[in-house]
């Protein structure tokens, strides 16, 4: 392991942390860094009409993703999308409302999935793409981009439920009842994801991350079967092209299956969310850069609570392999000067 003086070398500091290198001060970025909070966003949010026109807009989607570094210089950008992108572009309804979310015509059956097409999908991909090439022109070479996916098992919970769940009660009940259909809505998803990964690769992204918001849900053998293996799957399929591009998977709330996660999918980097124990983020250092894991609700509060926390956070992964982040997004009501006071603790 190589503990790194904050000065780069080949590899962008967030880079080099992610491939095994530890810094005094670790690099950082926030989820959701480009949102709501920044009255920059809001405008062009507000120019866009929609959060889907958004997404699609190749010169606003980078333009937002832009926004956060250039008032914070963020050790590394994410593109501005939504793990939702994947079924949309593969041919299933999406819309989002205002106040409730995203709502999808539920796929409940085989016949229902074969409307679905990885080679539907290009098309909206290659939207994702231009917004990334616009980002890197506009980053250059100093700032690294994420690109990102949802991973099968959060995507097909969606795709099943129609919209956000409180139990996946329909999700798992297909998976219980129907086996094979959920089965195979789960390998479209490993092809199609895989697919978009290697493609934002290609156009400039230098990172990648899996966001399993919903792994959480699952008893030990599904997760098994829902998680780890298409989780494993992916990142099989895109180190086969980009063997050097590092991937972080970001398995939300199974910080009790984070050994095994580790182990089994092949990942770079763990995503660590609010509610793992600083104890057990450490014990992975020794495998895997680590990436999290404040409240963001201590971020929205700000003051000493803030400060003691973050402080505790750098204490117990110092000397290893961390990325400062938070543990879910930044909410929308979030001072813009909390986060200011949060980068200076973090950069010292």
């Amino acid at each position: 392991m190589n503990i790194a003086a904050d000065t780069p070398k080949t590899d962008p500091k967030f880079i080099a942390a992610l491939k095994g290198t530890a810094h005094k001060a670790p690099p950082m970025w926030l989820m959701r860094q480009a949102g709501r909070y920044l009255a920059e966003y809001r405008e062009v949010r507000a120019q866009a009409g929609s959060f889907l026109n958004l997404c699609y807009n190749p010169e606003l989607a980078a333009e937002v993703t832009l926004q956060p570094i250039r008032r914070f210089d963020f050790d590394a950008a994410i593109i501005f999308s939504d793990i939702l992108v994947v079924p949309h572009a593969l041919g299933q309804h999406l819309e989002f409302r205002e106040g409730e979310g995203p709502h999808l015509d539920p796929i409940t059956s085989l016949a229902d999935l074969s409307k679905l097409s990885v080679e539907k999908a290009k098309s909206t991909f290659s939207i994702v793409y231009e917004a990334i090439d616009r980002t890197i022109t506009g980053l250059g070479d100093r700032t690294p981009l994420i690109g990102f996916c949802g991973a099968p098992w959060t995507v097909a919970s969606y795709m099943v439920e129609g919209h956000g769940s409180s139990d996946y009660r329909a999700a798992k009940l297909l998976a219980y009842r129907e086996p094979e259909t959920f089965k195979a809505i789960l390998d479209l998803l490993v092809e199609a994801s895989a697919t978009y990964l290697i493609g934002q690769v290609n156009a400039g992204a230098r990172a990648l991350q899996i966001f399993d918001s919903w792994a959480s849900a699952l008893a030990d053998n599904d997760f098994d079967a829902f998680v780890i293996e298409p989780t494993a799957e992916i990142v099989k399929r895109v180190k086969a092209v980009h063997p050097n591009v590092p991937v972080i998977g970001f398995p939300r709330g199974a910080s009790p299956k984070y050994a095994d996660y580790v182990a089994r999918t092949g990942v770079d980097a763990l995503g660590c969310d609010t509610a793992a124990p600083l104890p057990t983020i450490a014990a992975q250092q020794d495998k895997v850069t680590v990436q999290g894991n404040l409240d963001p609700l201590l971020l929205l509060a700000g003051g000493d609570a803030m400060d003691r926390r973050v402080n505790a956070t750098l204490e117990a992964l110092a000397g290893k392999p961390y990325v400062f982040n938070l543990g879910h997004g930044i909410l929308p009501d979030t001072p813009v000067e909390h986060v200011e006071r949060l980068i200076r603790q973090v950069r010292g």
